[in-house]
């Protein structure tokens, strides 16, 4: 999708994919196989490339410090990266920003999670006794490195639940489990040279950790409060100097708050409805603002704007599933990526738009329930 946002400009791109049957593999026409946390491979790709971007945060972050000590211009750069790559390093350097979050630490071990637990209990008024062998208070628990889309983490109630997460070997970030009204994601996207745009605030809806649907605006989001969010967006996006696309992803409480959940340093899903949906797309934002461009006008083309993923289930005939989906909904935008069908995987997504948010939610609820197999009229 990056690459479809560059060919009107005729930007060329070099790809390094896992393999030859990657979604990008199968459009960009230079493509190199190769493993990206192999630092021999990724000087040699980066051989004649004006500037290195990413669409996932996994690169190694030496890796990205070794390709800029050569000379490459890396976007967004590793002292950037490293907040979306490791969540200890992002929960504190948001800490110290004064950026609201959940309360959090790393934990060394289950008994240090039960610590946790009994202090976030103590600190919202909960009895701290617990019951049993279970904690006073569930904890979200995820490793720092490697986790997305529910991977990597865990909500425990007890010291037998909390093993599990220890046995990846690496750090292990405890946090409260926000008692959270709804998720919103606030995009923005950042230049070299300091010029930034903020996408309306959206609601993100999740199902069993994955993201199911996309609403652009939030629905009922006081102005005041969103617009918050976007300069929260954009105070995080200056001080950790990324350029490129940022995806802060937001929990809105009961009580009011709005606090920082993850942080993504790419076109990220929260942003796809932009594709069909605003003036300009978080793609090519994010290419602008990689080759340090002027960037595009962010602002919505219609009232609202719904994206719904087509998560992997029981495939239908597709040829028969655009038929039908096209002709039911003729505004409808279909994207797929070409990828393999597993469960629950994001193998596509449809973007519908409109003046009547029910009317809109629903034609996206229906095409991408046809496409993944789960409707069938």
């Amino acid at each position: 999708m990056t690459h479809e946002a560059g060919i009107p400009l005729g930007i060329g791109f070099r790809l390094l994919s896992d393999t030859a049957q990657d979604s990008a593999a199968l459009v960009v026409r230079d493509v190199v196989v190769g493993d990206y946390r192999d630092l021999g491979t990724l000087r040699e790709f980066a051989r004649g490339c004006d500037v290195i971007t990413f669409d996932h945060e996994h690169v190694p972050t030496e890796h990205l410090r070794a390709l800029e000590a050569d000379g490459v211009p890396v976007r967004p750069g590793p002292d950037a990266l490293v907040h979306a790559q490791d969540k200890g390093v992002m929960r504190a350097r948001l800490d110290s920003l004064g950026v609201p979050c959940p309360r959090h630490r790393i934990v060394r071990d289950p008994a240090d999670v039960a610590a946790f637990a009994a202090e976030v209990a103590q600190a919202e008024g909960a009895d701290g006794a617990g019951s049993g062998s279970g904690f006073p208070v569930p904890v979200v628990l995820k490793t720092v490195r490697g986790g997305y889309d529910g991977k990597g983490v865990w909500v425990v109630r007890s010291a037998a639940e909390a093993a599990v997460p220890f046995k990846a070997g690496v750090p292990v970030l405890a946090e409260e489990k926000v008692d959270f009204a709804r998720e919103l994601a606030a995009n923005v996207v950042r230049s070299p040279h300091g010029q930034a745009v903020a996408y309306p605030v959206v609601e993100s809806v999740q199902v069993g950790g994955v993201c199911d649907t996309v609403i652009a605006p939030a629905p009922g989001l006081p102005a005041h409060e969103a617009v918050q969010a976007q300069e929260l967006a954009l105070k995080i996006a200056q001080e950790l100097g990324v350029v490129g696309h940022l995806a802060v992803e937001l929990f809105e409480t009961r009580d009011g708050r709005v606090l920082v959940n993850e942080l993504a340093m790419r076109p990220h899903n929260s942003g796809h409805w932009t594709q069909d949906g605003a003036v300009t797309s978080q793609f090519a934002n994010h290419l602008r603002a990689v080759l340090d461009l002027p960037l595009g006008d962010p602002r919505p083309r219609a009232e609202w704007t719904v994206m719904a993923n087509v998560l992997g289930g029981d495939y239908p005939d597709m040829y028969s599933a655009y038929l039908h989906c096209m002709a039911r909904d003729p505004q409808l935008k279909i994207h797929m990526y070409g990828k393999d069908v597993k469960p629950g995987r994001k193998v596509g997504h449809v973007n519908t738009y409109g003046d009547d948010l029910a009317d809109v939610r629903e034609r996206a609820a229906h095409a991408a329930g046809y496409l993944r197999g789960t409707i069938s009229e």
